[in-house]
């Protein structure tokens, strides 16, 4: 298998069937073998019953289902174990991230680098978000010398390795990059599209901050 993509899912089930439909687009252009794991994160509106029904008419489609919310480090941690691609590919589910950029993450990928960031350079979020993400982003570089931009974009692209026993629990989803630079790997980013929420809500904030 060369390419996984792994989604963290909870409660958009107003974004599923289109994020499906991108990601479908953007891999027939990449044309490698690929399957797309969705992990329901304990999800309390319809996002699982239209996940199986993807999943129905898509074979490439696998659902990870929680009985419960435990987050998106632990639904991360879930697919990351679950899939089987040389590459694993990381995204949120709410269509803020672009499929359409996950060319370029492999791209960079080539160069010679073992994980590459997504950089959103120009984000359409709330104050709350993008004020937390810059204290997140603060942090990693003081106290992990880590020098990216944009700790918090679930937008990323892993080579196998380095995922293979990673350690990760309660919110600290956005070290990952750190972590993985600690052991020896070379770490890169590059700018991407960051769009508007399509529907729903946010479930990131300053609130979230202080779990990591």
């Amino acid at each position: 298998m060369d390419l996984s993509i792994v989604i963290p899912t909870f409660n958009e089930q107003e974004n599923v069937e289109k994020l499906h439909s991108e990601l479908v687009s953007t891999l027939k252009k990449i044309n490698k073998s690929c399957e797309i794991i969705f992990v329901d994160d304990g999800s309390t509106d319809q996002t699982f019953e239209k996940l199986e029904r993807i999943a129905r008419r898509d074979k490439k489609v696998r659902i990870v289902k929680f009985t419960r919310n435990f987050g998106q480090t632990a639904a991360l941690l879930a697919g990351f174990q679950k899939s089987k691609g040389n590459v694993i590919i990381s995204m949120d589910a709410d269509l803020q991230n672009d499929p359409a950029d996950i060319p370029k993450l492999l791209r960079k990928l080539n160069d010679g680098y073992d994980v590459v960031c997504g950089w959103r350079a120009n984000r359409k979020d709330t104050f709350g978000k993008v004020l937390s993400s810059k204290i997140s982003n603060w942090l990693m570089d003081f106290l992990m010398d880590l020098n990216i931009h944009d700790s918090g974009c679930t937008l990323r692209a892993y080579k196998r390795r380095t995922v293979n026993d990673l350690q990760i629990y309660g919110e600290t989803h956005r070290y990952i990059p750190a972590m993985i630079s600690s052991r020896g790997f070379k770490v890169a980013e590059v700018p991407v599209n960051h769009r508007s929420r399509f529907k729903g809500k946010t479930k990131y904030g300053l609130a979230r901050l202080p779990k990591g």
